[in-house]
């Protein structure tokens, strides 16, 4: 199966399967969020119509600190998507980022489901994607192209070798990735983020990239779409039993999202990706360290019908970020990552037990 084949296959699963990261056995989100509560402020004695959500990311300005986080892209029938999300991030005048721009530098004549990207969104932050794996096949002359070919203001490099190692057709030679992502960063046009792809971010592998001189960290967490679980039912269709098994047995692999925000915070921006369903889940990332956040699976169904249909989800994501704001007496986003926050059971149990101080954020 092509690159391009792949890419069409894996959108398809994501609507038509349960993808997501498992409930643990309390019915909780394996994301963490539901151990995290943002502590009320009965007297917030502040203007809710006069709440500020501008951010500014990577020397961007944005309305509010938001993204359409990578997707799809490399197949003739993810183009209409792409137009749909780049239109609503234009309009909302929120972030973008493109699916894996692989199969493009492979065939270009594939380039256009990814331009469509900048054509629908001229004034919007847009971030490329490429993967770790295929640093060294492309070089930074490939990897230009993938800048050059939507325009973007940055370039996120992912992380993905828990999909890769139940792929049978999976790139599985992780030698090198580190330094291979040092040259990248320092070579590039433009800024880098180094991104998971739902399996999380711990704190010695967030220093290393940040060190390699990574410009933001998408901690990508446990907790959203299991690309373990997409390659299971891709796997159940082949009659593959040994990627089936091994789909199966990694389905809920990784580090939950809330847990990476708190090991990833270190010195560079940190995007909370992996489970974010809700405009509170949002401003508990906020709270925990996080300066944006990334939204996926729960767009790709909108996206399917239409430009509305996503722009009426994320406008209500951004409506439950501000009630979430005014409810904790935070009148901006800077405010919020101050806001104090408690966190409680497997999650705190964690954090305790990796060394972090979970007690800090009720504190602050």
């Amino acid at each position: 199966m092509t690159t391009s084949d792949r890419k069409i296959e894996h959108l398809l699963l994501c609507v038509e399967k349960d993808v997501e990261a498992h409930k643990t056995n309390q019915g909780l989100r394996a994301s963490g969020f539901d151990d995290i509560y943002l502590v009320h402020n009965c007297l917030p004695e502040i203007d809710k119509k006069a709440l500020d959500l501008e951010t500014e990311f990577l020397g961007r300005k944005l309305r509010a600190p938001l993204l359409i986080a990578s997707m799809t892209g490399g197949h003739p029938d993810t183009k209409a998507v792409n137009a749909v999300l780049a239109g609503a991030a234009e309009e909302l005048r929120v972030g973008i980022g493109v699916g894996s721009q692989r199969a493009a530098i492979e065939d270009p004549g594939l380039e256009d489901s990814f331009r469509i990207v900048r054509d629908r969104a001229p004034n919007a932050f847009i971030y490329g994607n490429v993967g770790a794996a295929q640093l060294n096949e492309f070089g930074i002359e490939g990897i230009e192209r993938a800048v050059e070919m939507i325009g973007a203001d940055a370039m996120a490099i992912h992380l993905n070798f828990l999909q890769e190692a139940i792929q049978p057709e999976g790139n599985i030679d992780a030698k090198g990735c580190i330094a291979a992502i040092k040259k990248i960063c320092s070579e590039l046009s433009v800024p880098v983020i180094v991104k998971e792809t739902g399996a999380g971010i711990s704190h010695s592998q967030a220093v290393a990239i940040c060190d390699a001189g990574a410009a933001a960290i998408d901690v990508g967490g446990l907790g959203g779409t299991s690309w373990a679980g997409v390659e299971t039912y891709r796997a159940q269709k082949r009659g593959d039993m040994l990627s089936y098994h091994l789909g199966n047995q990694f389905w809920n692999w990784g580090i939950p999202t809330a847990v990476s925000i708190v090991e990833s915070s270190i010195t560079v921006p940190v995007i909370a990706t992996g489970g974010i369903r809700s405009g509170i889940d949002v401003a508990k990332s906020l709270a925990l360290g996080a300066s944006m956040c990334g939204v996926a699976l729960p767009l790709v169904a909108p996206a399917l019908k239409g430009n509305k249909d996503v722009v009426d989800k994320l406008r209500l994501v951004i409506e439950e970020l501000k009630a979430a704001m005014f409810l904790c007496g935070c009148t901006n986003v800077e405010e919020l990552s101050k806001a104090q926050a408690v966190i409680t059971g497997k999650t705190k149990e964690y954090l305790d037990q990796r060394g972090f101080d979970t007690a800090r954020f009720a504190r602050k």
